[in-house]
């Protein structure tokens, strides 16, 4: 596997799925709210650790960039070879699947991402946007580079 080529598609697919939900949640008003995850498990981890939390626009800006940055990692294990569509989808399905599964018994709640049937397919459509856009660009550099 290509670990750059895979790791600027895992980029790719992130930052589309980023922005794709900053841009929903401002005006669909069933769109999930994956960033409010992010900001509840920052927040509850730093309790834990006996700091206090930030401001919600800090907490934000850090969910955003905490999901960059994780999303980034685990888009990457599309990989860019010729298979790398099959495991973008599949990872970028489980990803959405366990974003309306997970957050519930995490202790992050259930709203942001299950309030309705379309919250619940916004949120897998944007994972899986992201595991397939990360494969696209993953090939797509190989291609470029070859």
């Amino acid at each position: 596997m290509k670990i750059l080529e895979a790791l600027a598609g895992g980029l790719a697919g992130a930052c589309l799925v980023t922005l794709t939900h900053e841009s929903l949640r401002r005006v669909v008003p069933d769109a999930p709210r994956m960033d409010i995850l992010g900001m509840r498990a920052i927040a509850k981890i730093m309790e834990k650790a006996g700091a206090t939390p930030p401001d919600n626009e800090t907490l934000h800006d850090w969910a955003l960039v905490g999901d960059v940055v994780s999303n980034s990692l685990y888009y990457s294990l599309a990989g860019a070879d010729k298979n790398a569509i099959w495991r973008g989808t599949l990872i970028g399905a489980l990803a959405g699947i366990g974003a309306i599964t997970l957050p519930g018994p995490l202790g992050l709640g259930e709203a942001p991402s299950e309030r309705t049937t379309q919250t619940k397919a916004m949120a897998v459509g944007l994972y899986l946007l992201g595991g397939v856009a990360a494969a696209l660009a993953a090939r797509a550099i190989v291609k470029a580079t070859k």
